[in-house]
């Protein structure tokens, strides 16, 4: 902190008497004087030796109170120090271009000294005070950065507990339901693929990533008779069936981080005319990520065995899909499906049936 007795200040006047003056004032005040007859000597000075504060004459050989002070405030080291010009010229445009050049403050030669001891006073207490609050705007930021990180951490932490959670709902699901194992995390996928050639963006994309995670998570609820029935299911058990979306986002819109989720797991059974279930949307009152979801669905079921018919060979699901366009699937979503080559699902299908497969290995170990 600056004081009376550390306060170190740069005096400079061509006139040997002025210089003799002001440091026998300034040093019975307690100040640590330097003075200089020339601008370029007091500019080197400073250069080692940043002070806390200059009295600077204007009209000096070599270069003037002007030219110095520019040079001192376009330096980082020393542009924080106040400067008092001490001056004879007393003209309005004088005092401006001395305030333009970044000068605090103007005295007009001949001054008083009790004059220059309040400004100099005034303007290190200022300086001090400025100080003060840059060190505590860096505590403040590094704080905030601290801080900042710590959140991120924990926010990545709360990330991946979600997305464990998830599979291990998903896995849960699998397991009791054998003709859907691996369904949430190929139709997942499959969603992924067609919102990326819809040119989602980040956000989108996770919402409908978490959407087709949890959108069979209400079957849950469902009785085994019923879900687990080989043959087809009579009216009152696909009433009962057809239960499991609303259960599903019981379930999911209890967490605030899933609320968008939460409307793709609702309307996942929706159909682009207003024929589907729960509520009977049309159109793009259907959530985009439920669109999207409702062919990477189909193309999943239709592509995957069945106790009641065989997997049906992926043109059979994209003639399909490409047909009820406009009724069941949203036109521009099925555009957008009909872009992606068939090497690409079939990879996708390869990968996640591997990935399930080693997943039940795994389980076998740790369970026996």
């Amino acid at each position: 902190m600056t004081t009376a007795e550390t306060a170190n200040i740069i005096v400079v006047d061509d006139q040997p008497a002025n210089l003799k003056l002001l440091e026998e004032m300034l040093k019975v005040d307690g100040y640590k004087i330097r003075s200089f007859p020339r601008g370029r000597l007091a500019l080197a000075a400073a250069a080692l030796n940043p002070p806390d504060l200059f009295l600077l004459d204007i009209n000096m050989p070599e270069m003037n109170g002007y030219e110095v002070c520019q040079q001192l405030k376009a330096n980082p080291a020393l542009s924080d120090a106040p400067v008092i010009f001490l001056s004879a010229l007393n003209g309005k445009e004088d005092k401006i271009k001395a305030f333009q050049t970044g000068g605090a403050d103007y005295i007009t030669k001949p001054f008083q000294l009790e004059e220059v001891q309040a400004r100099i006073q005034t303007h290190l207490k200022l300086h001090e005070l400025q100080q003060t609050l840059r060190h505590q705007n860096d505590v403040l930021e590094e704080l905030v950065n601290q801080r900042t990180k710590q959140l991120q951490v924990a926010v990545t932490r709360i990330k991946s507990m979600y997305d464990q959670t998830l599979r291990a709902l998903g896995g849960a699901l699998d397991l009791r339901d054998n003709e859907t194992a691996g369904h949430s995390q190929r139709v997942t996928r499959y969603a992924l693929e067609i919102g990326q050639a819809m040119d989602c963006d980040e956000e989108q994309l996770g919402e409908l990533a978490l959407g087709a995670s949890l959108h069979d998570i209400g079957k849950i609820g469902i009785p085994d008779a019923i879900l687990l029935k080989p043959a087809k299911l009579t009216s009152e058990e696909t009433e009962i069936m057809r239960r499991h979306v609303n259960i599903s986002y019981d379930l999911v819109s209890q967490h605030l981080f899933l609320s968008h989720a939460a409307q793709i797991v609702l309307a996942h059974h929706e159909f682009y005319n207003g024929s589907g279930y729960p509520q009977g949307l049309i159109g793009d009152e259907i959530p985009l990520g439920a669109r999207i979801f409702a062919v990477a669905d189909t193309l999943d079921a239709m592509t995957s065995e069945r106790p009641y018919r065989a997997a049906l060979p992926y043109p059979v699901a994209r003639e399909e899909i490409s047909r009820c366009s406009g009724s069941q699937f949203d036109p521009q979503v099925v555009r957008a499906f009909l872009t992606i080559p068939e090497e690409v699902w079939a990879r996708i299908r390869a990968e996640s049936d591997l990935e399930t497969y080693s997943h039940r290995i795994k389980s076998c170990f740790t369970t026996s």
